[in-house]
């Protein structure tokens, strides 16, 4: 472990030389070069570059934050342990969507019951080679050196000196004292913020309030415990509910860099450290069941958000996953030709039953 007296010091230096950059005359904080507007916006990709997804379906956008969200025992660290392997080359893959691998170390903050995510890790990472674990995986145990909202600098600082370009913030709460404050939550943004600016890719893990707005499964942002600014600083925010220890648990998509992924249920194989998605709504195949009827906006609404009363942003959900297997070639899209008529789908010329929908 790198917890020790000389890292702490190394890192308060590092973090007080930054402060008192921040204090110096005006005229020493104006920036080296401005971007052109032009520039900045219009070269702009389309899709933002993943570090975890594929395509237009982003989990975790480089240059944003990731929060993976849920009560205790669902199984937020055992996720992020295996999105930190694939970052650190060892898999390809987490919930069957690719992850990029750094080309640094990692950093993992273990502050919220390091002791648990430790077994974790030895189920995740048990067949892995010690050595190179080693050279390109670095943990903080415990408390950080100082408050991540009264020091923002300090986060940047500790990735600095770990060389890591990944910190698995594990948990945010335990980073930044009274988070339900705003002027808390402002302050951890800020930190994060300083890091994203360095390079560093961000992975947090996070608190949910015991239960939703309606007292039921939390499905909205609000949902999630602290400050709005917890939420508002973040590029992605997973949302994962469960009892603790459950090996099935709901995965839902609640701020997206660009597509909502999911939502689906996993299932956690607690033996082995891995998690695999156990059901997702097959659309290709509910179209073929309709054969001449078309599978409406509609009903595909309502088996994937498991309701009998789809909302008008669930049919909204269901008409952009529709029309993207349209654009693949997976189905084809018929207007109504009568008032009132809805939009049906039907399977197109480029399926097989044997595929499963995107």
């Amino acid at each position: 472990m790198m917890k020790n007296p000389e890292w702490a010091e190394d890192v308060k230096a590092e973090s007080d030389a930054h402060t008192a950059a921040e204090n110096a005359p005006e005229e020493d904080l104006l920036p080296k070069s401005f971007t052109p507007g032009g520039t900045f916006f219009l070269h702009a990709p389309e899709t933002p570059p993943a570090i975890w997804g594929d395509g237009g379906d982003v989990l975790w956008a480089e240059g944003e934050s990731l929060i993976l969200a849920g009560p205790q025992g669902v199984g937020k660290t055992t996720i992020a342990h295996q999105i930190i392997r694939g970052r650190l080359g060892l898999q390809d893959s987490v919930l069957g969507m690719p992850v990029q691998p750094g080309s640094k170390r990692v950093l993992m903050l273990l502050m919220d019951r390091p002791a648990q995510a430790r077994r974790a890790g030895r189920r995740i990472y048990g067949e892995d080679d010690e050595a190179f674990l080693n050279e390109h995986l670095v943990i903080w145990e415990g408390p950080p050196p100082y408050d991540l909202a009264k020091r923002p600098e300090v986060l940047a600082a500790m990735c600095e000196r770990a060389g890591a370009d990944t910190v698995l913030v594990d948990s945010i709460k335990d980073g930044a004292i009274g988070i339900s404050t705003d002027e808390v939550g402002a302050g951890y943004n800020r930190a994060r913020q300083k890091a994203l600016a360095e390079g560093v890719q961000v992975l947090e893990n996070h608190h949910t309030k015991k239960a939703g707005t309606n007292g039921g499964e939390p499905n909205k942002l609000e949902d999630v415990y602290g400050s709005t600014w917890i939420t508002a600083g973040s590029g992605s925010v997973i949302m994962l509910w469960g009892e603790a220890g459950d090996p099935i648990v709901s995965f839902r998509h609640l701020k997206q860099p660009m597509n909502e992924v999911g939502p689906f249920q996993l299932l956690h194989d607690h033996p082995s450290g891995i998690t695999t998605v156990r059901h997702t709504v097959d659309l290709l195949d509910m179209a073929r069941i309709k054969g001449v009827h078309g599978l409406t906006a509609v009903d595909a609404a309502a088996a994937l958000a498991e309701t009998k009363k789809p909302t008008a942003s669930d049919r909204e959900k269901a008409r952009r996953r529709l029309n993207k297997l349209v654009d693949q070639g997976l189905l084809t899209k018929v207007d109504p030709t009568a008032p009132g008529d809805p939009t049906r789908w039907f399977p197109g010329r480029a399926y097989v039953p044997s595929q499963q929908a995107s």
